[in-house]
């Protein structure tokens, strides 16, 4: 399924909205053992990342000359890091997390797409995201991949939304194991749903990767 987001009700009475945006063009679900490899516990960084490059290679945003046929693999995304030297050998074959930081570059290098990182610290910094990604969705319309320290819990994120009630994200969890979902399933086990603003960890820094195609 390519838009498990769609169709998925707004986070308030459509009058009480003030501002939403969404990301453009489809995307596909990455899950733990999506591809038949059990990474529980530690790869959910690695399926955000593969969310994210779905995106670029099914809207063809890619730079004439990258990989783009398909998202990379597990192993491919380690082997990518430890060539560029931002790993040691003993990172392939291990169960080691990627982050935000590490999707920015692997962008560029699988896909040649530049992505900004935002660090936001904890505490009323959080306040100020919303704001943020209702800019880069308006401008670039690709799916984000955000996580921190306490919550380190990596999560895409492909919309955000205003209403009366507060500031709302809407969030892809890759840490849904089992069958393929289609979008109401996916909807309905609330692996992607509305998140309020007010639901992340106060205590936590966030890391957000936001590609900028060209």
């Amino acid at each position: 399924d390519q838009g498990v987001h769609l169709g998925l009700p707004l986070p308030e009475p459509e009058g009480d909205i003030s501002r939403c945006a969404l990301i453009r063009g489809p995307c596909r679900y990455f899950h733990y053992g999506c591809d038949g490899h059990d990474d529980r516990g530690w790869g959910c960084g690695y399926r955000t990342l593969q969310t994210l490059s779905s995106w670029v290679c099914l809207n063809g945003v890619a730079r004439p000359g990258s990989s783009t046929a398909a998202p990379p693999s597990l192993p491919e995304i380690q082997r990518a890091l430890v060539a560029m030297g931002d790993k040691p050998a003993s990172f392939l074959g291990s169960r080691d997390w990627i982050g935000a930081c590490e999707a920015a570059m692997l962008l560029d290098h699988f896909h040649d797409v530049p992505c900004r990182v935002l660090h936001v610290r904890p505490g009323p910094e959080l306040r100020d995201v919303a704001g943020q990604l209702h800019g880069h969705f308006r401008a670039h319309g690709s799916p984000v991949m955000m996580g921190g320290d306490r919550d380190n819990a990596s999560k895409g994120v492909l919309g955000v939304c205003d209403g009366k009630r507060g500031s709302y994200l809407l969030v892809l969890d890759p840490h849904y194991y089992g069958a393929a979902l289609d979008g109401p399933a996916a909807q309905r086990g609330g692996w992607v749903a509305w998140r309020g603003l007010g639901s992340l960890d106060s205590g936590s820094f966030y890391n957000l990767c936001l590609p900028q195609p060209p």
